[in-house]
């Protein structure tokens, strides 16, 4: 059972990264908060579509070189997904990979060996951006 972190409910997180087994962890951490809950996981581009398309994370957390390519996955997730905010979670922090992750509108990146309070830290604020973004387009429609 999830509990909600504000009265909009928890951040739904998707994992999205080609290790299986650092997918399983990243998977537990997030389980394992009582605000956060898990969307899915996906190992390759497509099926990175298509479960964002169908679970609507507010958050996604990305590897750089994602099989079918991270920025192909970022963009047409951001593209599909209103208000979602995609943390690039990478082994490579050079500028070029940062650059090109930030040209398709990612809103973060973290380097893979970062602590564990970190990464749910950012996934925290990204989550509530994207619930503020969600909450002001639901408002929007009704008005």
């Amino acid at each position: 059972m999830t509990r909600p972190a504000t009265p909009r409910g928890p951040v739904r997180v998707l994992i999205c990264d080609d290790n299986d087994m650092l997918r399983a962890v990243l998977a537990e951490i997030v389980e394992a908060q009582p605000d956060l809950t898990l969307a899915g996981s996906a190992a390759e581009a497509d099926e990175a579509i298509r479960l964002a398309i169908a679970r609507r994370p507010h958050v996604v957390v990305l590897d750089v070189r994602f099989p079918g390519g991270g920025p192909y996955t970022a963009r047409e997730i951001i593209r599909a997904v209103p208000g979602v905010r995609i943390l690039v979670f990478s082994a490579y922090g050079d500028q070029g990979a940062r650059t090109e992750m930030a040209e398709v509108g990612t809103a973060g990146y973290l380097v893979k060996g970062v602590s564990n309070a970190q990464l749910l830290a950012e996934v925290r604020a990204l989550g509530a951006e994207a619930l503020t973004s969600t909450a002001s387009v639901a408002e929007g429609d009704r008005a």
